[in-house]
């Protein structure tokens, strides 16, 4: 099962998206806008990636929030309910598949997630 997480209108999901289409791999996608990632769903990633990964501070919801807003995310507990209030905030799209968390979208990585995973 491939789970791929984000925001529809996003220019690197939709990239991920059609990446996957062309290829005929089917996927469920999770719309973080409609249905905010779970605790635990953000604690999972964080695990398998590291924050550092996860948080998009480079983003424009990174920027608008307060100097108090961004200092919770220097606790995990703190950037898991930041995450979770501002799913904008999460770097995307997420793909899960195989259990494994993989963060950003580039071809030649899902070149290689996927080639791996066919053997």
């Amino acid at each position: 099962m491939i789970d791929l997480y984000g925001i529809p209108n996003c220019a690197t999901v939709k990239k991920a998206r059609v990446w996957l289409e062309e290829r005929g791999i089917a996927y469920t996608f999770h719309d973080f806008k409609k249905t905010a990632p779970s605790s635990d769903f953000l604690s999972n990633c964080m695990e398998q990636v590291g924050l550092e990964t996860l948080l998009n501070k480079r983003g424009t919801t990174w920027r608008k929030l307060s100097p108090e807003q961004q200092a919770l995310a220097t606790s995990n507990e703190g950037a898991i309910l930041l995450m979770h209030e501002h799913p904008s905030v999460i770097k995307r799209p997420v793909l899960v598949h195989n259990q494994t968390v993989s963060i950003g979208f580039s071809a030649e990585q899902y070149e290689q997630i996927f080639q791996a995973a066919s053997k």
